[in-house]
């Protein structure tokens, strides 16, 4: 990651409009930030949220709240919990979330 001419300033996330993505099962709300090519985003996923595809993007995650569940197409799997992170580059492992009770994430890619 490259972050070149981006002065300094705070997000107030509240403040941040929400859209909204269905997954499979259940929803994940984003509030997303674009700064030139890096996107920021506070990402909420409801209780019971299946991602409907396997991302190949990288990302840089970290977990506010709640527990996440990070399966790779290989079959290996990942939980996250308060205060960890996964870090994964663009088209290296394709990787999808899961959630059973909610999930609150940060997330740069």
């Amino acid at each position: 990651m490259d972050i070149a001419n981006l002065p300094f300033g705070t997000t107030d996330w509240s403040s941040v409009e929400a859209t909204r993505h269905p997954g499979e099962t259940g929803l994940a709300t984003w509030r997303t930030r674009q700064f030139g090519s890096i996107r920021v985003r506070m990402v909420q996923y409801s209780p019971g949220y299946l991602a409907d595809h396997w991302c190949s993007k990288g990302h840089i995650l970290l977990c506010l709240e709640g527990e996440l569940v990070t399966e790779l197409e290989d079959g290996r799997t990942f939980v996250l919990k308060p205060g960890m992170s996964y870090q994964v580059a663009d088209n290296a492992e394709a990787h999808r979330s899961s959630t059973k009770s909610g999930a609150t994430l940060f997330v740069v890619d």
